[in-house]
């Protein structure tokens, strides 16, 4: 995986990650429009997902919800988690796959949601009611699951591991909507890759020591 995103960037530098860059200008836009007294509810409108919220609209808002950053994390954070594992994705399996990949990990953690209210507290993977007003947005269920996925795609197993094990650590110190959302997220994507192993082409994966398929 180095050496592909090393060459991709050696000879095109910023050109290999067009989609990566556009998605941190819209997250950075969003955030500087959100903080003003004029654009924090079209904002919200546009892209705020919540449990509480009808599902049609959930789903509506879900493409633009992956970047309106999350009110109580610094911006700083998603940026840099885009711009990484998100620009990593799009040298490593293409744009587009980058997008269907992240958006199928939101929507996994989004669904999770409203399951996990429904479930309530009481149950191991339920939810407090409160939940279903907390504002669920931003990247990082997109950039757990891309993860995940490249770490099948190029048989990094061992970091697979560690980054599984780091969310289900997330879970246990501060169990949250958003921790348990990365799980959520984990499972959606590792079903993938069990589909993508059994019926999908037979060069899906990257054998070890070579670089990505055509």
């Amino acid at each position: 995986m180095f050496w592909t995103v090393r060459d991709a960037l050696v000879r095109d530098k910023w050109r290999a990650i067009p989609m990566t860059l556009g998605a941190v200008c819209l997250t950075s836009v969003f955030q500087i429009v959100q903080n003003t007294s004029w654009g924090f509810q079209p904002v919200q409108d546009l892209g705020s997902v919540k449990a509480v919220d009808p599902f049609w609209l959930a789903l509506l808002r879900t493409p633009l919800s992956l970047f309106v950053p999350a009110l109580d994390l610094p911006v700083w954070g998603a940026l840099a988690q885009m711009l990484l594992v998100f620009g990593i994705a799009e040298i490593c399996i293409g744009w587009w796959r980058t997008l269907v990949i992240g958006y199928v990990a939101t929507l996994a953690g989004t669904t999770y949601a409203r399951i996990g209210v429904a479930l309530g507290p009481e149950h191991p993977f339920g939810l407090p009611v409160s939940d279903r007003i907390v504002n669920d947005t931003g990247p990082s269920a997109a950039v757990v699951g891309l993860a995940i996925y490249l770490c099948w795609r190029y048989r990094a197993y061992l970091t697979g591991a560690l980054v599984i094990l780091a969310m289900i650590g997330e879970v246990l110190i501060k169990n949250n909507l958003a921790g348990k959302e990365h799980l959520a997220a984990i499972a959606a994507v590792m079903a993938m890759c069990v589909v993508r192993a059994q019926w999908g082409p037979v060069r899906s994966r990257v054998p070890v020591g070579q670089g990505p398929p055509p």
